[in-house]
């Protein structure tokens, strides 16, 4: 507070001095006029040692202190550079001289926290003890530092000395004085920077006068001499070099410098590197590469610490400044200047040195324009004279001839490589290649890219440069065999931009070397050109192809329509035969074999195709079983085909199948919907180096599949005819079988009516009744015969369902008393009671009926409609267990439908369930549960309520109760 109160009294009476109202001061106003005075004195002045004078005369006039020390601080050397003070005796030489910053001690503790400090005796304070003697000398106790600061920085500081003990400051004066060290801060702060700004060096005019220079020069050596010597006058290093790259040899040589002549003349340990290899560079040559600025100085490096050692014994320097000099990315060389000493390079040196090297990338191409024009004359008749030749559709391997040879003598590489992404094999086979005649070409497949390498080569848009192949991490797994082949640097490109790399052209060299921007995008213009090559001759290769398969498709399939309604086995197996000949000549295989059998046989039998090389073939009296051959159980385990090698293959197989140990084996089931079983195998095999496409392999599955429809048609067929041929018989019998129970059933009632009425009532009544059900069952068989000679006859009648109900529980009355089953009817309208009086049927015994349904009657054929009842009661019964329950339960679903469901607990195969489904497809040349009872009669049931007009289904219940529920028509009211 009494600062601020100082503070605002002395602006005050500033103003009133410069009101022109001057009063005359009283004694408690005299320190403020002087501290405003040397404020004032203080910010008008510009000469340091005036400054200090000033400010020292204010502190002998205002303070009563018997020394006084003010010093600067030099930031750089870290130490107090004295300016001058004040003693008792006026000696003040040693107040002049350096004072070093050691770490604890009192004057550092200030300049770094640059908070005042007091000490009660100076000759007594150990972290003071280069002030011990002056102390003593002037018997100085009371001692207080103090910085002289500008915001955040040291500028100086203030030692205030006095012979009284102790260190306190009254506040009025400590305001005061802080006022004043506060403009002397600001003061010397502003001081400092413009005499910065003074020194400082400016590039702009230097480099100006340097591309005027250069403009009236004519050759490039002349304007990188004077380059040289302009850097060197600028930065005044100890030498000024340019080194220019090579990219073919893949090092650096020094092409200019300041000590040019010195070079020629001695070997000096002075002298610049003449060469110096990238290798030997490595990440000085990625930072020049990557244009930026390599600064090495005190305690400074832009590189890796442990790299930094290495180049600067190389260049044999302590100091590196070193820009880079860049043409369309191309490194063309780099411009340095280099120090014998550790030396900190200012902003300005690097702006000068990267201007330098700007200048020399502009005007390092114009030296060679006329090899550049040449250059570029030849790339463009070489791109030129591919697209002709695409055009043209020339020889695919004459063209690729004639760009290789001029790629490779263009681009001073040693191989020419064509890859192609093959799907099969999963891995890169060579195309086509062109290498020196000393060197063999390449025989082997590369691996398939990882996922990183693939993704990048898919999103670039230029070639892919590889200067140092043993250290490059891309492409890694291809670097044991491109080493092997002595490949050290290359170029790849994708063939086709932006898609997935499956042509890569490929420019290898023996050293490590690098290329130019134009040589790469010349390179990638032919790679895309090649790209299109590429695509034409796949395109008709696969052209070639799939007419092959197509001539083969007509000639298999014109081969299975050969066969005749009744052929023989033997023309059968013929036919077979002739078409594995034409399955194996989609992948031109020396071998081709059925193994063949038929549902529930054991044995497979061996059926030879095409055999058209000596060192395949067959033993076809080898037994091979189904289960037991490993090759038929492989295959069949798989949903397509499968593909083994001769070595893979077991014992118990070779000894049947002959093939070499170098050999491949494909494989495919006979195999129709999955519902069916397979029944035989296709064999194809051949030598391993023979590739199969992914086309020609679906192609032959394909036709594999064609002859296992084939051949699953003829066995239906056949199977079909020997049923049909069984039926015949059957019903032959049957007929004739009727025909005589007719016959003798006719020649007994005509003896009967012969003999007359006998005279007794009561046997006189029975013979009638016997009459009427032999006359009755006479015509009925009169019936079968006239109207169901060969195929059903449907009728139409009605019956109540009571009636119907009853009449198909009489007949299974014995079953129900053989196995004291109990039946409950419900829904026919009937009270829930038993009904057990002495007149209750057996069969009724026992039995609850419930519901309202008894007057309804149901229509269709009654006879076959009772049939199928009694089916299904009698088939329930047989799978109940004896002294079970029995349940008829009677509902109408709808105007049109009554719904009779038959529930029993007994025991049912689930797979029957599934049969007797109507969505299970039915295999006819299979074992199955509908093939005899009572599978058979329940499906003869279903097929025939389906021509009635009613529904048939088998289920079970979730507590395993089973249901046959039968759907019958309604009668229509009033008929």
């Amino acid at each position: 507070m009494l600062f601020w109160a100082s503070y605002i009294l002395l602006q005050a009476m500033l103003t009133d001095n410069q009101m022109g109202q001057p009063q005359k001061p009283i004694a408690a106003e005299q320190p403020i006029l002087s501290l405003g005075r040397v404020l004032q004195n203080l910010r008008e002045e510009d000469n340091v040692d005036v400054l200090i004078a000033t400010t020292i005369t204010y502190l002998q006039e205002q303070f009563n202190y018997q020394l006084i020390w003010i010093a600067l601080y030099d930031r750089l050397n870290h130490v107090l550079i004295g300016k001058g003070g004040s003693t008792a005796d006026h000696q003040i030489s040693f107040l002049h001289k350096p004072v070093g910053l050691n770490p604890g001690d009192l004057l550092e503790q200030v300049v770094i926290a640059q908070c005042p400090l007091g000490v009660a005796d100076l000759q007594r304070e150990p972290r003071a003890a280069q002030w011990h003697e002056v102390a003593a000398k002037y018997e100085i106790q009371g001692t207080i530092i103090l910085p002289i600061r500008h915001r955040d920085s040291c500028m100086g500081v203030v030692l205030l000395g006095s012979q009284r003990w102790g260190y306190l400051l009254a506040g009025e004066a400590k305001a005061r004085l802080q006022m004043v060290l506060g403009q002397l801060g600001t003061v010397l702060h502003h001081h400092e920077m413009n005499l910065q700004q003074k020194q400082t060096k400016r590039p702009d005019e230097p480099l100006l006068r340097l591309l005027e220079k250069v403009r009236t020069l004519s050759n490039l050596d002349q304007r990188l001499e004077a380059v040289v010597q302009s850097t060197h006058q600028f930065v005044f290093p100890h030498r000024t070099n340019i080194y220019w790259f090579e990219p073919q040899g893949h090092y650096f040589w020094c092409r200019m410098s300041n000590q040019l002549v010195n070079m020629a003349r001695n070997a000096s340990s002075q002298k610049a590197a003449a060469g110096m290899t990238v290798q030997d560079l490595n990440d000085f040559y990625y930072a020049l590469s990557d244009n930026q600025i390599v600064s090495i100085g005190e305690a400074r490096s832009s590189l890796k610490s442990n790299f930094t050692g290495k180049l600067l014994q190389r260049l044999q320097v302590r100091s590196l400044l070193a820009a880079p000099i860049l043409w369309q990315k191309d490194l063309l060389g780099f411009l340095a200047v280099e120090g014998l000493e550790p030396r900190i390079w200012t902003e300005a040196e690097r702006h000068f040195v990267q201007g330098a090297a700007g200048l020399i990338s502009l005007i390092a191409p114009t030296d060679n324009m006329e090899s550049t024009i040449r250059k570029i004359q030849q790339d463009s008749q070489l791109t030129s004279q591919v697209a002709q030749a695409i055009y043209n559709e020339q020889d695919f391997h004459e063209t690729l001839r004639l760009c290789a040879t001029r790629v490779l003598e263009r681009l001073t590489a040693t191989r020419f490589l064509l890859l192609q992404y093959d799907y099969d094999q999963n891995n890169y086979q060579v195309l086509y290649q062109i290498s020196p005649h000393n060197r063999r070409p390449w025989t082997f497949a590369l691996n398939a890219l990882p996922d990183v390498d693939r993704q990048f080569l898919q999103k670039t848009t230029q070639a892919v440069e590889i200067e140092n192949f043993d250290e490059d991490l891309r492409l890694a797994n291809w670097r044991p065999p491109l080493l092997e082949n002595s490949v050290r640097s290359l170029l790849i490109c994708n063939c086709t931009q932006g898609h997935t790399p499956e042509a890569l052209l490929v420019i290898t060299h023996e050293t490590h070397r690098s290329w130019t921007t134009p040589e790469k995008e010349l390179l990638w213009v032919v790679s895309q050109q090649i790209g299109v090559i590429v695509r034409q001759w796949q395109l008709r290769a696969s052209s070639k192809e799939q007419q092959k398969i197509s001539r083969i498709f007509t000639q298999c399939l014109r081969i299975l329509v050969q066969v005749q309604s009744e052929a023989t086995e033997a023309e059968i197996k013929h036919l077979e035969r002739a078409a594995l000949e034409q399955i194996a000549s989609i992948l031109d295989c020396p071998l081709a074999v059925l193994l063949s059998w038929s549902p529930g046989q054991s044995r497979a039998e061996i059926i030879p195709g095409a055999i058209t090389n000596n060192q395949f073939g067959i033993v076809a009296d080898v037994p091979v079983s189904v289960q037991g051959e490993a090759l038929i159980q492989w295959t069949l385990s798989q949903d397509s085909y499968l593909c083994l090698k001769a070595n893979d293959l077991p014992p118990e197989t070779r000894k049947w199948l002959n093939v070499p140990d170098s050999s491949q084996v494909f494989v495919v089931a006979l195999r129709t919907p999955a519902i069916y079983q397979p029944t035989g195998v296709v064999l194809l095999a051949d030598y391993q180096e023979q590739t199969w496409s992914e086309a020609s392999l679906n192609a032959t599955v394909t036709l594999v599949s064609q002859l296992a429809w084939w051949r699953r048609q003829q066995q239906i067929s056949q199977f079909l005819e020997s049923i049909t041929e069984e039926l015949r018989q059957l019903n032959w019998y049957k007929n004739r079988r009727l025909e005589e129970i007719h016959r003798t059933a006719a020649l007994l009632l005509g003896q009967i009516h012969d003999l007359g009425i006998p005279a007794n009532e009561l046997t006189q009544t029975r013979y009638r009744l016997l009459l009427r059900q032999l006359d009755h069952a006479t015509a009925s068989i009169t019936g079968i015969l006239k109207l169901e000679q060969w195929q059903l006859h449907m009728s139409w009648e009605t019956m109540p369902i009571t009636s119907l109900l009853k009449r198909s529980l009489e007949r299974i009355d014995n079953t129900l008393k053989k196995h004291k089953l109990w039946i409950g009817v419900h829904g026919l309208g009937q009270p829930n009671e038993e009904h057990e009086s002495p007149q209750t049927p057996s069969f009724l015994k026992g039995m609850i009926t419930t519901g309202n349904l008894s007057a309804m009657a149901i229509a269709g054929d009654i006879v076959k409609i009772e049939l199928v009842l009694h089916e299904l009661l009698v088939t329930a019964c047989r799978r109940s267990e004896d002294g079970s329950r029995i349940d008829i339960w009677c509902r109408r679903l709808d105007e049109r439908f009554l719904e009779l469901s038959i529930t029993d607990n007994g025991a049912i195969e689930p797979q029957l369930l599934i049969d007797l489904h109507h969505d299970t497809p039915k295999d006819l040349l299979t074992l199955s549960h509908l093939n005899q009872p009572p599978g058979l009669h329940l499906l003869i049931c279903q097929k025939l309520m389906q021509q009635l007009g009613g529904e048939l289904h088998f289920y079970q219940l979730p507590d395993q109760r089973v249901v046959s529920s039968l759907l019958l028509l309604i009668a229509p009211t009033g008929k």
